[in-house]
């Protein structure tokens, strides 16, 4: 529906590179080069400028992917509205989460709403709220699910369901059985996830209101997942804040069990999160479905 040549160079731009563009296109690279360098005629300007053996998009080409986000949201939301008057549903939404909602919360969501919407296609990213955020602004995502604070005036957040954070360990480090205070907390050997993760940002937030900053606490280590503490937990006499939800089988079969501190219970909220001003349809439908199971 749209001209070709800026889907193209929407991907260059994106990937910074004809040859990966034209892997995702499944084109040419000389056939890549071909439409950029069209688009570069019509214009009158370049959008690519080559540093060494990297491409990087110039201000023109800036200011042209800005716009082409704006106008690939508009073409999106023109096809919604046509095959609703068709009586469909089609097009392609795709989704950025944070990494424990991705890992836990929305697959099931997304097998649902699959099953229900079989012409719209869905894509799922993660990464921590920080990039998540970015993705968003980048127009790479219609629609972000995070659970951390951070707020940028340009996203508009929506809360939609709730989860509860608790200390972890393995079953087997039963020096602490009936619960601990604050001060008992510094000493152990905590796993925590990595800077700019949304689980990180709201546990340091509440520790605040017992007292305590990261720094107060014995932190073993950063790890980028939720998976990969899990994986660390069975190995080893420490312990981590997790996602309740995240450990749901473990807890269940007796591998893991909760050590409660003292004053501490943590319920963070998920929220939806896009861009301010026009909404994307296809993500105000799917944050529709999403809210009946929530």
């Amino acid at each position: 529906m749209f001209d070709f040549r800026l889907k193209v160079f929407y991907t260059v731009a994106k990937r910074l590179s004809f040859t990966r563009a034209a892997e995702e296109l499944f084109i040419s690279q000389p056939a890549v080069t071909k439409h950029i360098h069209e688009l570069e005629q019509q214009l009158g300007i370049a959008l690519f400028e080559r540093i060494g053996n990297k491409i990087q998009v110039t201000q023109a080409g800036k200011i042209l992917l800005h716009h082409t986000g704006n106008i690939f949201a508009s073409y999106r939301n023109l096809e919604f509205d046509i095959n609703q008057l068709k009586h469909e549903q089609g097009g392609v939404l795709n989704i950025g989460a944070s990494t424990t909602v991705a890992q836990y919360f929305i697959p099931p969501l997304l097998a649902r709403f699959n099953q229900q919407y079989t012409d719209i296609r869905t894509s799922l990213t993660y990464g921590n709220t920080e990039q998540i955020q970015q993705a968003l602004l980048n127009k790479s995502i219609q629609l972000g699910i995070t659970e951390g604070h951070s707020k940028d005036p340009m996203l508009k957040y929506v809360e939609f369901a709730k989860d509860e954070i608790a200390l972890i360990s393995n079953a087997a480090f039963k020096q602490y059985k009936q619960g601990i205070s604050p001060e008992e907390l510094k000493k152990i050997p905590l796993l925590v996830r990595e800077h700019g993760s949304g689980t990180l940002e709201v546990i340091t937030d509440e520790l605040k209101k017992i007292k305590l900053k990261l720094s107060d606490l014995n932190v073993l280590m950063y790890m980028g997942s939720t998976e990969s503490i899990k994986s660390y937990l069975h190995h080893a006499p420490c312990a981590a804040f997790i996602s309740l939800q995240a450990v749901q089988h473990e807890l269940e079969s007796g591998d893991f069990r909760i050590i409660p501190v003292k004053d501490f219970r943590l319920l963070r909220k998920y929220q939806f999160v896009y861009p301010q001003g026009q909404q994307d349809k296809l993500a105000q439908l799917f944050m529709k479905f999403a809210k009946q199971y929530a």
